[in-house]
């Protein structure tokens, strides 16, 4: 799961639709059986959950991260998933808002910022909108109301917060149009070069972000926000280890912050280090204990060090803090299926399925089951439906080649 806070890419975790190349994969075989693919996602899989309207998903608070690669299982394909934020039907972690644009130097427009900036802590968009035009009217070439203008706005259209996720929203460009000239009246304004960054993350430009949140950094290598914001570009740039370097950063520079040390998990997951991701999830987990995605995630990673007693404490926590979430169920359907509690994994495994009939992995893992029972039939009818989903998914033609390798040999 990835927060790409204010940055943050606060991510309502992540959900870039590519995969970061190279990570490694973690393989594991199933005892008694052919070797068959079995496959984990992040707090979402191949169709993530339509994330809620409103606050939440302010663009302002967050921005969508890559996911990391979800680790195989079993079998030699490697596997990609799509990482997603669980839904916030408990306690998510609280978004990371960005720094107030009020100056507190007794210019005339300073007024006008505090009073937006309050109005924009308290989440009201379109009041903190008309404080940061009247600041503008004030004082119309300073940089700072039109950056709170832009935040107000695109968090009051609810502009989607994920990378790529708004290449052709009229408000996004009209904002960035907008950062751009606040840009233009003061190349040295760190927040207008942030905030532009960030826009162009959502809008799917990665090296033209990169270009103002390097510039941002420059100003105020201090700013946890840019450092993360930098973090999620070079996530989409596939660069897992600068990537990691950046988001560490942030984390140390913002140590109270949840979304910032999921972050810094998903990224180290994605780049094979999945013990030091553990330790950032269990962070995560301490300053937001009721946050499904991060526990989901948190559960995800015990899988992935073969570890299903952990992973299970972690996911059932997960499912029912957010019961709709098919991901979460499947991932908890494997760590039982590890366990060799095979009725239960199914159960669950179906569970999952009716939850998101479109879920490749669950159908594949219901496969692998059926298979691991001898049930071959009922294991190609499984995989007959990951096929119809995506036929061009290597994890399927795997599956269906062991499956042939076990149907020759059954007498």
């Amino acid at each position: 799961m990835v927060d790409m806070s204010a940055s943050g890419l606060g991510v309502g975790r992540a959900l870039l639709q590519f995969l970061p190349p190279g990570p490694p994969h973690f393989v594991r075989g199933v005892r008694g059986v052919a070797w068959v693919v079995a496959v984990l996602c992040l707090s979402a899989c191949e169709t993530p959950e339509p994330q809620p309207k409103g606050p939440v998903n302010a663009w302002a608070y967050q921005t969508g991260m890559p996911p990391a690669t979800a680790p195989v299982a079993s079998g030699s394909a490697t596997a990609p998933a799509v990482s997603a934020s669980a839904p916030a039907t408990a306690e998510p972690a609280p978004p990371i808002k960005p720094k107030k644009l009020a100056r507190g130097d007794g210019s005339p427009q300073d007024d006008e910022l505090a009073e937006a900036d309050a109005l924009f802590d308290k989440d009201d968009w379109a009041g903190a909108e008309a404080a940061y035009r009247k600041a503008m009217q004030v004082a119309p070439k300073d940089p700072a109301p039109i950056v709170g203008f832009a935040r107000a706005r695109l968090a009051k259209d609810s502009v989607p917060v994920d990378f790529n996720s708004a290449p052709n929203n009229a408000t996004l460009k009209g904002m960035i149009a907008e950062l751009k000239r606040a840009v233009k009246l003061d190349d040295k304004y760190a927040p207008a070069q942030l905030e532009l960054g960030r826009a162009l993350l959502v809008q799917g430009k990665a090296d033209d972000a990169m270009v103002a949140i390097r510039k941002s950094i420059e100003l105020d290598p201090s700013e946890p926000e840019a450092q993360s914001a930098f973090g999620v570009a070079l996530l989409a740039k596939g660069d897992l280890q600068g990537a990691t370097v950046a988001l560490k950063k942030a984390a140390n520079l913002d140590p109270g912050s949840a979304a910032r040390q999921s972050n810094l998990g998903t990224a180290l997951f994605a780049s094979g280090n999945v013990i030091e991701a553990i330790a950032a999830y269990e962070k995560a987990i301490k300053l937001a204990p009721n946050d499904p995605g991060t526990l989901s995630d948190l559960g995800t990673a015990h899988l992935a060090q073969n570890q299903p007693d952990e992973a299970i404490k972690y996911l059932e926590k997960a499912s029912t803090l957010a019961p709709k979430n098919a991901a979460i169920v499947q991932n908890l359907a494997y760590a039982n299926h590890l366990k060799g509690q095979f009725d239960k994994a199914q159960k669950l495994y179906e569970e999952a399925i009716k939850l998101d009939d479109k879920l490749v992995s669950a159908w594949i893992n219901l496969g692998n089951l059926h298979a691991q029972r001898g049930k071959l039939p009922e294991a190609k009818a499984a995989y007959e439906k990951a096929k119809a989903i995506d036929p061009t998914d290597p994890r399927v033609k795997t599956a269906f080649g062991e499956l042939e390798e076990m149907q020759k040999k059954k007498p």
